[in-house]
């Protein structure tokens, strides 16, 4: 207990010493890698931002994290970061950077608590060099420059950390259920994602308190439940109120936040069983094909378009999605293939894993000595924490059926851990000679460099070569010189140890600003010289790299012929199951059109792009109407459309309703109306019925209807109903057919209004 409180001693009298002028260039460092020029994207992730507007009108909204104005269904994550984001943008006006300013703060501010976090236990230097490695971890500033969850996820984590090690500390077991209430508050962040560091946090409280094993299970027991019931909190509320007065639960199939927690945002991201807004529920492939087969007689512009649909169609269900840059990918959006070298495959190497060799070698000289019963020494006992951290995270991420490149932020405080510890470590053992030991930091190096070159080598054409020879060169002299001069003391070789961390990060400040310097995409965040595409892959040959969204795909909407039918991405026919992305899933990994796409060359976006937008293979276009700001394929109305929709509504609730999330988002970002999404997200939630539909109509909440043929899943029978019982409004008083028309709902789908008495 005396030891205990000399610490708590200790940390105060160092709180008061003067601010560490190293730490300042690492904190601008951060700030300019998450706040520069995000003030230019104008609406960032559109499917986000569209709840943010619905939320900023009343608290009914604001609660339940409505998707749309009139409260008919929300998104797909729990409400904690939106009303963060909510509250940004009533302070600061509702903008694209005030909904992206809270991520990129956390980002920050992830850097700052990681300096603390190491620094305590294993010295001022450590300290640094791990908030350094977390600025610079590429996937980090790209997250954090959007309005996606993770980066505040990852900051409430830390500050759970921070007060795991305190209650460790001062041996306060108030603090305990501080650090467990928020994990359980970051829990209504991204739902079960937060739990994957309760194995560090159980493992360190176990090892690293004096105490006996009975209070050790009872305190862990509390806090455990006390984590629990913070975490159900909100999802009891909204599950327990009646559905006809709350939004639908937006990608769930039985409207409950507990089953949208635990399957389509818990379990099924590791089997990948995401298909149909996370249920196993399919329709027949046959019947998918032939409402496909049906959608696109109707829609199709002409009989080159009805023939090159028919061909997509025929292609094998088998058939693997071609990834940027060539190679076939089982893992959607270029997240590779199960197994474990899965984080050393391209796509998400250059994300996050430029440092695993240097951490690898890290832990060795960490842990070397330890004995499995102990004693531990405190910085035996963090690195276990961290090391309990990393492990699962890695492995989960190893095997996932499903998930993001972004996701991996949640690797980066251990890695970024590792690397600051690691480095003092080994540059310790090196110094003095400690045998076999003293071979891990130039062993670190080497590999390091080595595995550095291997990530860099598919982007040759965008980098060049100088910078891939520079790199694996200086690895190599920098471990032949510290191997020469091991048994030498002189200053020079404190040089060396500037000269490592300069080469090893060098390359990951070039990826981290990426974003920056290509352009980012707020939809599918990612690093690297073709951010702009959200893909994550090695480069295209695209013309203009700084090309929005994903670089020259075609707006919809417009009739421009500049981009080929032919050069569109082909992914595998005959499925149920949505090509989503942010906010969305797929099924095993494959890009698949939503049920009823008229073509099947399409996928869905969330946020802002259009369900029929093509993708060409070289990720190229020698024009492209799309706006160029932070790269990522802001939403844009169709102005022609809704001018003709404001001027024709009688006081319907809706301005109209469509099939999906994507087509709806931009009206509500630019109008503040309420949009029907009937289906939700991705247009497969089983919200609407027929009889729901005209009961609706009777009341005179809405009466025009955009159908696109995509997301179909859960709403057949309600898109057949609609069909049937109304006048289509021809597209010549609606429709833009200039070559730079807006994006809206897209050409190749139909207005339709219905009147019932």
């Amino acid at each position: 207990m005396k030891h205990m409180n000399s610490e708590v001693k200790e940390e105060r009298t160092s709180n008061k010493k003067r601010i560490d002028l190293f730490l300042v260039p690492i904190v601008l460092i951060a700030a300019f890698l998450n706040l520069f020029k995000i003030w230019t994207d104008e609406y960032a992730n559109a499917y986000y931002t569209a709840a943010v507007k619905s939320m900023l009108q009343n608290f009914h909204n604001f609660f339940y994290a409505s998707f749309d104005p009139g409260g008919y269904v929300t998104i797909d994550k729990p409400p904690v970061v939106f009303w963060i984001q909510t509250i940004s943008a009533k302070i600061f006006g509702f903008h694209g950077w005030s909904v992206i300013l809270p991520q990129a703060l956390a980002g920050i501010g992830s850097v700052l608590l990681l300096y603390v976090l190491v620094k305590r236990t294993f010295g001022v230097w450590a300290g640094r060099f791990a908030a350094l490695a977390m600025a610079l971890t590429p996937i980090v500033p790209a997250v954090s420059r959007t309005n996606n969850i993770d980066s505040m996820l990852v900051f409430t984590l830390l500050v759970a950390t921070w007060m795991l090690f305190r209650a460790v500390r001062t041996a306060k077991f108030g603090w305990v259920l501080a650090a467990f209430a928020m994990i359980g508050v970051a829990f209504n962040m991204k739902m079960l994602q937060a739990y994957m560091v309760l194995p560090a946090f159980y493992v360190f409280y176990v090892v690293a308190t004096k105490i006996t094993w009975k209070k050790k299970i009872a305190f862990l027991t509390t806090a455990t439940a006390l984590m629990l019931a913070v975490s159900v909190s909100w999802a009891v509320v909204v599950d327990s109120t009646s559905a006809d007065k709350r939004p639908y639960m937006g990608s769930s199939q039985t409207n409950s936040v507990l089953e949208l927690a635990f399957g389509y945002n818990g379990i099924n991201r590791l089997t990948g069983n995401t298909s149909v807004t996370g249920s196993s529920h399919k329709q027949p492939a046959q019947t998918e094909q032939q409402t496909a087969s049906s959608e696109t007689k109707q829609n199709s512009n002409s009989s080159a378009d009805s023939s090159q649909s028919s061909n997509q169609r025929k292609s094998s269900s088998s058939q693997k999605m071609q990834a940027p840059g060539g190679g076939n990918q089982n893992g959607m959006f270029n997240t590779g293939n199960p197994g474990p070298f899965r984080l050393f495959q391209k796509g998400l190497s250059d994300q996050i894993s430029w440092l695993l060799p240097f951490v690898i070698f890290s832990i060795v000289g960490l842990f070397v000595g330890v004995k499995f019963k102990g004693p531990y020494t405190t910085k035996q006992k963090e690195s276990l924490f961290w090391l309990a951290w990393l492990l699962p995270v890695a492995v989960f991420f190893s095997i996932a059926g499903f998930f993001h490149q972004y996701y991996l932020i949640m690797l980066a405080p251990p890695i970024a851990a590792f690397a600051g510890a690691g480095a003092v470590a080994l540059w310790s053992m090196y110094k003095q000679h400690n045998g076999w030991k003293s071979w891990l930091l130039p062993g670190g190096i080497l590999t390091t460099a080595a595995l550095q070159v291997y990530i860099m080598s598919p982007y040759v054409s965008s980098i060049g070569v100088a910078p891939i020879a520079g790199v694996g060169a200086l690895g190599v002299i920098l471990a032949l010189v510290l191997a020469v001069r091991k048994q030498r003391k002189n200053s020079l070789t404190n040089y060396l140890g500037a000269a490592v961390m300069v080469v090893l990060l060098a390359m990951p400040a070039y990826w981290a600003m990426t974003p920056i310097i290509y352009g980012g995409n707020s939809m599918l965040p990612s690093a690297g010289p073709d951010s702009s595409s959200g893909m994550g892959g090695p480069p295209s040959t695209a013309t203009n790299s700084k090309q929005s969204g994903f670089n020259g795909m075609q707006p919809p909407g417009s009739s421009s012929s500049n981009s080929s039918s032919n050069n569109q991405m082909q992914p595998p026919s005959g499925s149920s199951n949505s090509g989503q992305m942010p906010g969305g899933s797929s099924n095993n990994g494959q890009m698949q059109p939503s049920s009823g796409s008229s073509n099947s060359g399409q996928m869905q976006m969330p946020g802002g792009s259009s369900n029929n937008s093509q993708m060409p293979n070289s990720f190229s276009s020698k024009s492209s109407s799309l706006k160029r700001k932070s790269g990522g394929m802001n939403a844009e109305v169709n102005q022609k459309l809704l001018n003709y929709l404001t001027k024709n509504n009688t006081g319907e609730k809706y301005l109209f309703a469509t099939t999906d999330s994507t087509s709806a988002a931009p009206y509500i970002i630019k109008t503040g109306k309420p949009v029907m999404a009937m289906g939700g997200f991705s247009g497969s939630d089983p919200i609407l019925t027929v009889s729901k539909l005209k009961a609706m109509i009777k009341k005179g909440e809405v009466k025009y209807f955009y159908l696109s043929g995509m997301g179909k899943g859960g709403q057949s029978d309600v898109i057949t109903w609609i069909k049937e019982n109304s006048k289509e409004i021809p597209s010549s008083k609606w429709q833009s057919t200039s070559s730079s028309a807006q994006q809206g709902p897209s050409g190749n789908g139909t207005l339709y209004e219905i009147t019932l008495k």
